[in-house]
Order: structure tokens, then sequence, then C-alpha cells
């Protein structure tokens, strides 16, 4: 099977596109549309990880667990009124942290209770390492929480692995060490996932890809969920670099490389539905995946304000009708995409492909220039199909690159194995110095739906005739 999402949607039974359809983290195609926003009212967490350092007030930081500003379930609920009001596209609320969302029933519950009082067409998410999952399933089917994330790093029964990812869980009272944290933590994760899909609650599972610890291994776990119904595996690379001050980071794990989270995910592609726009989100994100306007809400823009006042800005009618024109938009967007997305084995004639890199804003188009992007998405891509495989970042923009520095050496360090890039516009320079080093990149689908010009460029690469039908 594919490796992406979008393309296996329209088989699934309708109750569960319906969940799904605006959700960004769940659906790829809903996640050019529509925004989410998580709430850091979870402070507190219950294990020990060894590739995560919760750090606070880390505004250029975007990874799991930092977060600018803690909120109490007050503050929070009112944050998500004044939010949904600015952007109207907000689908989703989460609770990923900063700690655990479990560790933190709570809080939890008390923000999930307020926004469904106030929100009411939000849908409801949580983060959870699944240690306390088996005990909250009553609670999650009462607020109506019908999807979770549960991030799941090895499925080993011994211990053996995760205890080389988890130092110690807190668990009953107590602090447990060793193969013993590691089995209790998955016989947790699995008896309350299993839990969930009987309830009905889609799970997503995350997967920390951590070099020579569990690469090898994350097969067996995707081979795992998919036995116990979870819906979407997401495999991430792990963030080590030594400013995180993690404990693998300062033991000289390395981050995982965009080849090898690739190769990863081609393996567990066999057994599992992976999810392969993930961007890592920090747990006070706000907006679109891709981006973070965290920092244009913080709580002296929302402290004074009364939820009455606020429910005024929240404009439940005016949220509707924007999202109406969204979905007539996906409509139109979708007939335009859904024939070019193929299996791997369809994507060409001749077996051979290429990788596409993509400049985007959002809404599914070739919009961004590219001397202003700070992540590319990446297509494989043939003569007769293409299909998504993930996103990479760029530490600083083409345009906005280090004094005395190249600034298109990191980016060519992160497109080396990409052969095409379709962008908004470019300039001579850059264009010229990415052709030196065997890029070609294509300003000529400026503005047009990103997965049919990939593969209408993939055609004119290889001197095909672009505007073929589409077998």
């Amino acid at each position: 099977m594919s490796c992406s999402s979008s393309g296996t949607e329209a088989f699934m039974p309708d109750d569960i596109k319906e969940k799904i359809h605006n959700h960004p983290c769940y659906s790829e195609g809903a996640h050019h549309h529509y925004a989410r926003i998580h709430v850091a009212v979870a402070p507190a967490c219950n294990i020990q990880c060894n590739y995560c350092n919760r750090k606070y007030d880390c505004s250029n930081e975007s990874r799991p667990g930092v977060t600018s500003e803690r909120l109490t379930p007050e503050e929070a609920a009112k944050k998500v009124l004044l939010v949904g009001g600015e952007v109207q596209r907000m689908s989703v609320l989460g609770i990923a942290g900063p700690g655990d969302a479990l560790a933190n029933p709570a809080k939890t519950f008390e923000t999930f209770g307020l926004v469904r009082e106030f929100a009411p067409d939000l849908k409801l998410c949580l983060s959870t390492n699944g240690l306390e999952l088996p005990n909250f399933i009553d609670e999650m089917v009462e607020y109506n929480i019908d999807h979770i994330t549960v991030t799941i790093n090895s499925v080993d029964e011994t211990g053996e692995i995760g205890s080389q990812i988890y130092p110690w869980i807190f668990h009953n009272n107590k602090r447990i060490y060793g193969k013993e944290a590691a089995q209790i933590l998955l016989k947790n994760q699995l008896d309350g996932m299993k839990k969930c899909v009987e309830k009905g609650i889609l799970i997503k599972a995350n997967s920390v890809l951590i070099p020579g610890i569990n690469d090898k291994h994350l097969q067996e776990v995707s081979k795992k969920l998919k036995e116990i119904g979870v819906f979407l595996h997401n495999i991430m690379p792990i963030l080590s670099e030594p400013e995180f001050g993690t404990a693998f980071a300062l033991a000289g794990v390395p981050s995982a490389t965009d080849q090898e989270q690739m190769a990863v995910q081609e393996a567990c592609g066999m057994d599992m539905k992976l999810m392969q726009h993930c961007r890592q989100c920090r747990a006070d994100a706000v907006g679109l995946i891709g981006e973070d306007r965290g920092a244009e809400f913080t709580k002296d823009t929302f402290a004074g304000l009364s939820f009455d006042e606020l429910q005024i800005k929240y404009d439940l009618e005016a949220r509707q009708a924007a999202q109406a024109k969204i979905e007539e938009f996906r409509f139109f967007l979708d007939r335009a995409n859904d024939r070019v997305r193929k299996e791997k084995e369809e994507l060409s004639s001749t077996g051979v492909t290429i990788l596409v890199a993509v400049t985007t804003a959002g809404e599914g188009m070739i919009n961004q220039h590219f001397g202003s992007v700070r992540e590319f998405l990446i297509y494989e891509a043939g003569d007769k199909g293409i299909r998504f495989i993930h996103h990479r970042k760029v530490e600083a923009e083409y345009c906005a690159g280090p004094d005395g520095t190249n600034p298109l050496a990191p980016i060519l360090e992160k497109l080396k194995d990409v052969q095409l890039i379709l962008t908004a516009k470019i300039g001579g320079c850059p264009q010229d110095d990415l052709k030196a080093a065997g890029i070609i990149a294509d300003q000529s689908y400026a503005y047009e739906p990103i997965e049919i010009s990939v593969l209408k460029a993939s055609r004119k690469y290889f001197g095909m005739d672009e505007n073929a039908e589409v077998n």
C-alpha cells in the first residue's frame, strides 16, 4: 500500500471519513486547509524519555514539549475562543503537553469541558504516552474525544529496547526503572489502545525514529499497531541537536536524517497507513500545520476579556460560513488531483521516479516564493502518478541566510536527493546555483494545484507529454 494517507481515504467507511475530513493531523488533504490549536495546560509528565527536554520560553524552537506560556483551563478556553474568531479555519483543539495530558487529568478534562461548552464545533484531541490511558477511557467518551495520539516507540516485550529509551516511569505512586518500567508502559499502552478502538476512538500512534536503537524495530511496531486496530502511524525523526539538552543529544545520539526516515517509512508502509505530513508541533502551536502563529495570541490578548465577549468574537456562524467556502474549494481541488495519486508500484511505466520538492503556503497550491520557504513538501513522481513522501524543514530562509555564509548551502544539503523544485517564484542566482547542483527549479506551475502540477512537471522532466490522460 502507499505510505500516503490521502490516497486511501476514498476507501474508508463513511463514518471514519467524516471524523477525519477536517482534521489536519489525520487527513493529509485537510492539513492544507484546516488549522489546529494546542493549549499548554498539562505540565507534569509521568515518564522520562531520553529524547525529551521540556523547555519553556523557547519561542524559536519548534518541537514537542516546548511552550512559551503555561495556561490554566480557563485561560486555555479563552485563548481557544479568541483564536477561533481570528483563525476561522481552526477545526481542532489538542492538548499535547508540555508534559502528558493524562498525567494532568483534572486540568485536561476541565479544559475540554469549557471548550465543549463555548466552542461546540471543535474536534477535541489529546496526546499521551499511554501509561495512564486505560484509566481514562470513560472520560474520553464522556467528552466526545474521538481522536487521540499515543507515543509508542517499542513493542519489545522483554523491555530491552524500551529501557534504552525510558530511564524511568512514575506509576502507582512510585518510580520504576529499567526493563520493568518499559514492560509496564508497553502493557498499558496496548491495553489502552485496544480499549479506545473498542469505543470507536481513532488512534494516531507516534513513534520516534532513534538511529541505532529502534530504527530496525519500528516495522514490528507498525505490525502490532495494525493488529490492534490503530488508525494511523506517524514515524517522527528524533530531534537530537546538542543545544536541545536531551539525554540522547548529550550522549551523541544523532538526529535522524530525511533519508533514514524515508527508508523506515517505506518498510513500515507495507503494514500500516502512515502519517507523513507531521511537523512535530510545539505544545502551544497555533495555525495550519507547518506554520505557528502562537506568538500572536499571548495571555495579554485575552486575559481581560469575558467569556461572553469572547463568544461574540468566536462567531460560530461566521466560522461555519468560512469553512463551507473551504469545502467548496477542496471539492474542486480534489477533482483536479485525485486521479494522479498512485501506489508506489503504479507511479511509473518505466520504474524510474524522481523526488520533487514543492514550496507552499497552504491551500494545496504552489503559492510560496523560494526565498521565503522554511520547509518543502517532498513527492515521489513518475510519468503515471505521484505520492506524498514527507516534509523537510530548513534552518533559515534563503533570503534571510546567516551573514557571511552561503544561504543556499543548507538548503542544498536538505534537497541533495531531489531532482526538481516547483515554486511560485525564484530569482536567477539561486536558480542557477540549483541547476549547477543538478536540481531544476520550475516556476511555470505557480499558483496551480500541487499534485497535478507535480505529475505534469515530472512528465516534462522525462521529456513526455505533460497533459496526457491519467490512467
